[in-house]
């Protein structure tokens, strides 16, 4: 591997996958959804995974979230293996996760629901309730809404305040899979605006499933995933710009 494309793939490292596969047991045979796959991740840098259905992106999300368990190979975090970590911890205070279908508590108000992570930390009420005002505002969101219940807003609405919510404990990882796979296509790049901005202004990492390829155009790093495999990603323009770190 060149060295110059070594040494921008390593800089702030935060997160790694090396020589990572993962199987499951399907309904008449093993299903072998991950072989051998390492990539790495770096703080300021944003990511797109990207690939069809079924090509393993999305598996590759949960074990970098450390929902799942590879069968071989191993997840870093900052250097320390997540064998030895307490990965629900983890993504307590270190990962935030956005899913496509938001998942949003429809009981809750908007400012309770951005409220709800930083309660969990032990976050005084006072303290909780003002950031969760400036996290609206960082999603382009009112602070009239904060009152409403999910139920109320608009899917562009919803998916601002997940990320808010994501945002709330603090945490500079950030893993979203496909968060604008139920929008129209002006909410879905407000959607992207907002995570590139994380990534330019505050040098968060941001990881994002998608099986758009416009969007993975606006990525720094693009993985391409292909029947379990990462594989070379062809730009617009015909270059291609998967940078893996396998030796």
């Amino acid at each position: 591997m060149d060295e110059i494309i070594k040494n921008e793939i390593f800089k702030n490292e935060i997160l790694k996958a090396e020589h990572v596969s993962y199987t499951y047991q399907g309904k008449y045979q093993k299903v072998h959804a991950l072989q051998d796959v390492s990539c790495t991740f770096s703080y300021g840098k944003f990511y797109a995974v990207t690939g069809r259905s079924g090509s393993g992106k999305t598996t590759l999300l949960s074990l970098l979230a450390g929902l799942d368990r590879p069968t071989q190979g191993e997840i870093f975090y900052e250097g320390k293996p997540y064998a030895t970590l307490d990965t629900a911890r983890l993504r307590r205070e270190k990962i935030s996760i956005v899913f496509q279908n938001f998942q949003l508590f429809p009981l809750l108000t908007v400012e309770e629901n951005i409220m709800y992570p930083m309660e969990l930390s032990k976050v005084k009420a006072a303290a909780a309730k003002e950031r969760a005002g400036r996290l609206l505002e960082e999603v382009g969101l009112s602070g009239e809404l904060r009152k409403k219940y999910p139920a109320m807003l608009s899917g562009g609405e919803q998916q601002r305040v997940a990320i808010a919510r994501a945002l709330a404990a603090g945490a500079k990882l950030l893993l979203a899979d496909e968060p604008t796979g139920n929008l129209d296509f002006e909410n879905g790049e407000n959607i992207i605006r907002i995570l590139k901005n994380l990534v330019d202004q505050e040098n968060y990492c941001v990881i994002l499933v998608t099986h758009d390829r416009g969007i993975a155009e606006q990525a720094d790093i693009v993985y391409h995933v292909q029947d379990g495999r990462i594989r070379p990603a062809v730009s617009a323009d015909g270059s291609a710009r998967c940078f893996c770190a396998c030796e």
